[in-house]
Order: structure tokens, then C-alpha cells, then sequence
């Protein structure tokens, strides 16, 4: 009989287990759909308005003056062995000085993190690379090639290539999950871990699961799963969409903050508008669902995480729920006003909050090798 109830148990999990990830996967692809039918519409309201202008888009050939600006740092490859990729960065500030390691987000490049490389190259080895499938970074056509642990292997293995063993880690929205996961895996390589704008994994899946509200701001999540149609929809009307991103009111920098220049969105648009950049990007989105949950979750370095109270894309609450992953001091600072674009938005505030959290508990001299 306990024989018999044991088997009925685990079978009731099992099936509890199968109903669970059944929804899971309906949930996504139901989403998915929904996203795919307001995308539709809007093409079609696009063509109805603008029949010639939609589907026109050109790539950029020349890069803008501000790309080549040497006091930013110097342009370098490095090509990795055990991956094969090539991978581009821009580096500043005397070698030898302890290793800032910026990584970028969506649709971003190095250039997003131009202020902080100015500013922290006095007293560090400032380094902002363009991920993989960004930038003048390699790009690999498989969407398998953009899975979590490769992501997370390549920052390991360009620490190690710059001749360090640990570094000063600072991301933002995607390069801040990476950066997340970078320091649960490999913490003795994290001397403190600076975040803006993306909560830990774990707690925005545990927070999006249960707030509807908070899936509807990342639906771009679901429509990016589709093969060829969302860099179409990127791409019509001259790359309206990636422009407004970073200039509309709902999504872009706010009025109190430091708009990008016509030179700017140039860069950003000369990035991304280069054959197969913008699949690149978005095979970010293609692999997530399928890398959470997470195994591992807890992050035992320093950590600042700096949040821009505008932010469209993410709800604040998940910023304080991230102390639960936490096993070190945790400083979080809301920026009132600031967009999702922080660095860009305010870097003053931005670097001031960094210098601060630099400075507290060892002080600088921790971070040399």
C-alpha cells in the first residue's frame, strides 16, 4: 500500500510538473501571437500612411567623427581561442591600473558607456567591448550561439586575455544580466558589481510571472521570439523605431536629461544598421526563455545597483527584491527622473554614485591584481 501511494505521489508531481510547464510554454507562445497581430497592424497602418517611405532603410557606410574620438581610448580585437569569435573594445587609462569592464545593453554598443570610460580612466583600466553579435564584435548565425553560459564564458575569457584575474564588473540591461550571472558563477573574478537598470534573473522572472503589468512593459520580450519579422519591424522607416527608443517621450531620455546629439544616434544607427547587426541583437531574446529558471542565484560580491525612476521597460519594485540574491553589502539608488538609458541620461549622477560605492568598505587599492 505505501508502495502504491508512493508511486501515485511522484506521479502527481510529475503531472503537476508537466501542467506547470505546459503553461509555462502556452503563456509565451499565446503572448507571442498577441504580440505578432499588433506588430501586423501597425506595419499595415505604416504601409496606409507612408506606402513609399516604410519600407526604405539604409545601411550606414561611414562611421561618425564621434566613433573615432581618441579621448574615449583606443580601438583593439582580440580574437578568443576556445570560441573562435573576434571580438572588438575600446580601452582607456594605463595598463597595469585595476580592470573596469563595462558591458552594454539593447540596442546598444561600447559607445553607450562614453561618459563613464572619461571619467574612470584616471584611475582604472576602463575597457567597453561590443558583445557578441554587436558592434564590430563577431556575429554568429546560430541562435544557439547566444545561450547564457556563452554569453557569460566570453567576459571570463576577455578578463583573462587583458592579463587580469578579476575585475570591476558594470553592466547595463542586457550586459547587466550578464553581468548578474557573470558574478553568481565565477565571484572570485568580481571585486564589486555595479548594475543599472536590469534586476537580477531570477527576480524579474519570479516578479514578471506575477504581475501582469510588468509583462506587458517587456512584450518586446515575445515578439523578438519571431524569426525575420521584428527586424523588419526594426528596420521600416529608416529605423524609426530604434530612433524613437532612444528619443520619444514614452521610452527615451527625459527633459531633464542629456539627450543624445544627432551625432550620437548616428553611431547607434551607423551599429546597427550593418547587415545582420540588428539579428545579432535580438538573438539575446531568442534564447532566454529557455535559460530560466536559473540554477545557481546567488551573487557574493559588492554590489551597486542604480535605477532610473523612468524607466518604461521595468517596474521599480524588482530593484529592492534583488537584495534577496544578495550575499554582501547591497547599495540600491533610485534616480529620480532618469529614463532606462541612466548612463546616457545622467552620467554626472551616474559617475558621482559609482566614485561612492568605489570608495566604500576596502577602497580603491582592492581592486589591483
Amino acid at each position: 500500500m505505501a508502495r502504491v501511494l508512493h508511486n501515485l505521489a511522484l506521479f502527481i508531481i510529475g503531472l503537476a510538473w508537466k501542467i506547470r510547464v505546459w503553461g509555462y510554454w502556452s503563456l509565451i507562445y499565446g503572448y507571442c501571437a498577441l504580440c505578432t497581430i499588433v506588430a501586423l497592424l501597425k506595419l499595415w497602418w505604416n504601409v496606409i500612411l507612408r506606402p513609399t517611405a516604410t519600407f526604405q532603410w539604409g545601411i550606414r557606410e561611414t562611421p561618425p567623427a564621434c566613433l573615432n574620438d581618441t579621448s574615449l581610448g583606443t580601438h583593439c580585437y582580440v580574437r578568443i581561442k576556445e570560441s573562435g569569435l573576434r571580438f572588438h573594445y575600446v580601452a582607456a587609462g594605463e595598463r597595469g591600473k585595476p580592470l573596469m569592464l563595462f558591458l552594454h545593453g539593447f540596442p546598444e554598443f561600447w559607445y553607450s558607456w562614453r561618459y563613464q570610460m572619461r571619467e574612470f580612466k584616471s584611475e582604472f583600466r576602463v575597457v567597453a567591448i561590443d558583445m557578441r553579435g554587436y558592434g564590430e564584435s563577431d556575429l554568429p548565425v546560430s541562435t544557439e550561439s547566444y545561450r547564457f553560459e556563452f554569453l557569460v564564458t566570453d567576459v571570463k575569457d576577455i578578463v583573462e586575455y587583458l592579463g587580469y584575474n578579476r575585475c570591476c564588473l558594470v553592466g547595463h540591461d542586457w550586459g547587466g544580466t550578464i553581468a548578474w550571472l557573470f558574478a553568481v558563477h565565477y565571484p572570485e573574478m568580481v571585486t564589486k558589481l555595479i548594475v543599472l537598470n536590469c534586476p537580477h534573473p531570477s527576480v524579474f522572472t519570479d516578479y514578471a510571472l506575477r504581475h501582469p503589468s510588468q509583462l506587458l512593459k517587456s512584450s518586446h520580450f515575445f515578439f523578438f521570439q519571431l524569426p525575420f519579422f521584428p527586424e523588419l519591424m526594426l528596420s521600416i522607416n529608416d529605423f524609426k523605431a530604434l530612433k524613437g527608443l532612444f528619443t520619444s517621450r514614452s521610452t527615451g531620455i527625459g527633459r531633464k536629461g542629456r539627450w543624445l546629439t544627432a551625432e550620437d544616434l548616428e553611431a547607434y544607427l551607423y551599429a546597427l544598421s550593418q547587415p545582420g547587426a540588428l539579428t545579432g541583437a535580438l538573438n539575446y531574446y531568442r534564447n532566454v526563455f529557455s535559460s530560466l529558471p536559473l540554477h545557481q542565484n546567488y551573487v557574493r560580491s559588492p554590489v551597486l545597483l542604480l535605477w532610473g525612476e523612468r524607466d518604461a521597460f521595468l517596474e521599480q519594485e524588482m530593484a529592492e527584491a534583488c537584495r534577496l540574491y544578495i550575499r554582501n553589502h547591497f547599495r540600491l539608488n533610485i534616480i529620480s527622473g532618469a529614463s532606462h538609458w541612466l548612463q546616457q541620461d545622467q552620467p554626472d549622477i551616474v559617475n558621482t554614485l559609482i566614485w561612492t560605492f568605489l570608495k566604500e568598505g576596502e577602497g580603491r587599492k582592492s581592486y589591483r591584481n
